[in-house]
């Protein structure tokens, strides 16, 4: 049996937010832009962010690694680099939820010591309550409640990053079995409306 779970914001709602979204980062960069991807968890925002683009986009993808180092610190270190050189770019950082800020402020740094032209974040979910560094999306799809999210790229180790919907579940509940919300993976799935 599964562990109930609640929905915060369905599909239509989520393709509603990259819609609006995208005709902002549209209309700021009329001469386009590059967006640059946290992995894992943003490929499914950034897919549908960049489809509706209107204007010329290039992609390409980070992948981070967090680890603590004193008590007081946690570093972030590059395991996927870039291949796109962004010099002379306008380029927006997209993120699947901004938490503490670190990950999002180390990679806005790396991109601005590589001569981009402006950075800028887009975050599907923002939790600002848990923000320990100075930062501001400049795009924000909703406020990310205090609890444990998956689907839509959000996972839990690994799991759950394919369901359509961001889901509320039980971190507790997962801890004691990671499988516990695996009947959301089998309901079944209508086509996506256009």
């Amino acid at each position: 049996m599964s562990a109930p779970a609640e929905v915060l914001l369905d599909a239509s709602q989520l393709r509603s937010t990259a819609a609006r979204l995208a005709a902002a980062i549209s209309e700021d960069h009329p001469s386009g832009v590059v967006l640059v991807g946290v992995l894992n968890g943003c490929v499914c925002f950034l897919a549908d962010l960049c489809r509706q683009l209107s204007v010329a986009c290039q992609v390409d993808f980070l992948a981070l690694s967090s680890f603590s180092g004193s008590a007081s610190t946690t570093r972030v270190r590059v395991v996927k680099d870039l291949e796109l050189d962004v010099s002379g770019s306008r380029v927006v950082l997209v993120e699947d939820i901004v938490d503490t800020g670190l990950s999002a402020s180390y990679v806005v740094g790396l991109l601005q010591a590589r001569g981009a032209a402006g950075v800028e974040v887009c975050t599907l979910l923002d939790r600002t309550s848990r923000r320990i560094v100075p930062l501001a999306p400049r795009y924000v799809g909703s406020e990310a409640p205090e609890a444990f999210l998956v689907g839509y790229g959000l996972d839990f180790a690994g799991r759950y990053r394919n369901l359509r919907d961001i889901h509320v579940v039980d971190a507790a509940e997962l801890e004691r079995d990671g499988a516990a919300y695996d009947a959301l993976l089998a309901r079944p799935r209508p086509p996506l409306a256009s």
